[in-house]
């Protein structure tokens, strides 16, 4: 049983399939997604789709490059969003300093104000980081004492996972780890302890060989277990068992009526 810890099954890339790629999902033994949102119509989507699918979960939340959009009425929406029953974390929050999609300052100022929200209503959170790197840890080490979190699609090297790790966050990877190309990053999954990872897709991003550049989806998770298995030297099925319980520890996954 595997969890895809990080998709967007709102993206209009699903809107013609979006049941047969839950299908072929559940055939690859993935039997829990959480589906995050990047704005207030993707976090409402999430929402949606977790109503709609026992399979789903929602994340909601702002990610950087659409922090510039964001006023105080819009982070009300999010409150009243991130108290639905199948919400499981804020997200996906955080920095971009590659694209600059939107003024750091702003980015910094919606960050904290969600892990300000993630902390009163007790939900963990998923971190959005590229190409800020110490900034985004010294917001965390300041602002998410107490958070339980995940970074997602992790990108930043062994003394960054660890000093996230020891904050009690979780290292996610996703699609990238399988490229044939990606020495530093699959060292690091060799040198990371499995209770500390997660999987993701990322999906309809970041396909996983053998399908890069094309449509990613959440059965393909397995392709990035089976890629950690082979560079930890494990099975799969313990692969599959340890970033699920971790899904578990991290998310909760309530019962739902």
């Amino acid at each position: 049983m595997l969890v895809d810890t990080h998709a967007h099954l709102d993206s209009a890339d699903f809107k013609h399939d979006l049941q047969e790629v839950i299908s072929r999902s559940s055939a690859a033994g993935v039997h829990a997604i959480v589906t995050v949102g990047s704005d207030l119509e993707s976090s409402r989507q999430a929402v949606a789709l977790a109503q709609q699918h026992p399979c789903i979960y929602a994340a909601v939340g702002i990610h950087p490059h659409e922090a510039a959009q964001v006023g105080p009425d819009g982070l009300t929406e999010l409150v009243r969003l991130s108290e639905h029953r199948a919400v499981v974390a804020i997200g996906e929050i955080g920095l971009d300093f590659y694209r600059h999609l939107s003024p750091a300052d702003k980015q910094r100022e919606v960050f904290v104000a969600q892990l300000e929200l993630a902390q009163r209503i007790n939900k963990p959170v998923i971190i959005h980081d590229r190409q800020a790197h110490t900034e985004t840890m010294s917001i965390l080490r300041e602002k998410a004492q107490n958070l339980r979190g995940v970074l997602h699609c992790f990108s930043g090297d062994r003394d960054m996972a660890t000093q996230a790790m020891q904050m009690g966050f979780y290292i996610s990877f996703a699609g990238p780890v399988t490229f044939l190309n990606a020495r530093r990053l699959q060292e690091l999954v060799r040198e990371l302890p499995l209770d500390h990872m997660l999987i993701e897709t990322d999906c309809p991003y970041l396909a996983p060989h053998p399908h890069r550049g094309q449509r990613n989806e959440p059965a393909y998770v397995r392709l990035v277990a089976a890629k950690i298995a082979t560079l930890k030297a494990i099975p799969l099925e313990r692969v599959a068992e340890v970033t699920t319980a971790n899904a578990k520890q991290l998310f909760g996954f309530p019962t739902r009526s």
